[in-house]
């Protein structure tokens, strides 16, 4: 490694800290595959700038730095690159949370830009405010003056389609993260894929670095299909895939396009 270098993260919750001491303090935590900037070394220290646009700088411990993967699309998109696709949501909430959403695109081989703008235009049709959230009430999921998320118990349509085989499911696996995990099945199934307890834990999923895996495994297990429908513009096959129906389709189609014209060639 050397001054200038563009860096990789190569462990999960990693700290940036502000000196070069496992006692200073701690100014964030980056996951695997985040890029940095090599600024100066020293003994088990390097200095860096995070590579997220924040210009956060601060010190990694050199064992948990690599180099940036060659070709690595996603080490060119920049947060003001992703800020025309959110027109709406604050600045800060993308800066924290892409490089959550880029390591989870790492680490299921789906680091193109395709599939970049998928999983953007999935969150913004999902959860615009860039940050993983748990699903509120409404009328699709809880009835007029029933117990929240009563409409996704067991033996309802809802509860049914989705996995739920247990009194409590419902509220239990509610939607939530970057892409709005649901019900028991998805839950159970992506926890295993991705090496999370997320059924026993099901509020792992609002967690940054967990959500961004989530996101991209749920992207990766019909990866054929969706750049299928993307090759042929097909936006609402492509949003279908993901969210089963329509809900949320001129959210992503806008987040896609304006993308096309945002990221980087």
């Amino acid at each position: 490694m050397a001054v200038g270098d563009k860096l990789a993260v190569t462990g999960d919750g990693v700290h940036l800290r502000a000196q070069p001491s496992t006692d200073a303090q701690i100014l964030t935590t980056c996951a695997s595959g985040t890029l940095v900037t090599d600024l100066a070394e020293q003994t088990g220290w390097t200095q860096v700038t995070l590579a997220d646009g924040s210009n956060t700088t601060g010190y990694i411990a050199s064992q948990y730095l690599g180099p940036a993967p060659a070709g690595d699309y996603l080490g060119r998109v920049q947060p003001q690159n992703v800020f025309p696709m959110f027109p709406v949501t604050p600045h800060g909430n993308i800066v924290a949370n892409l490089p959550f959403v880029e390591a989870g695109l790492r680490k299921c081989t789906l680091a193109d830009r395709d599939m970049l703008l998928m999983a953007l235009g999935t969150i913004r049709a999902e959860t615009a405010g860039f940050v993983p959230i748990s699903e509120g009430q409404s009328q699709f999921n809880t009835p007029p003056g029933g117990p929240p998320f009563a409409l996704y118990e067991p033996g309802t349509s809802a509860g049914n389609r989705v996995g739920n085989t247990q009194a409590g499911d419902g509220a239990r696996f509610k939607g939530r993260g970057y892409v709005q995990l649901t019900g028991r099945s998805n839950y159970t199934r992506i926890g295993a894929q991705i090496g999370v307890d997320l059924t026993g834990n099901p509020d792992l999923a609002n967690d940054g670095a967990t959500a961004g895996i989530i996101l991209a495994q749920f992207l990766k297990n019909s990866e054929a299909r969706i750049r299928a429908a993307l090759a042929a513009n097909d936006l609402a096959t492509a949003r279908k895939l993901v969210n089963g129906g329509s809900h949320g389709l001129d959210d992503f189609t806008a987040a896609y396009n304006a993308g096309l014209q945002s990221l980087p060639a």
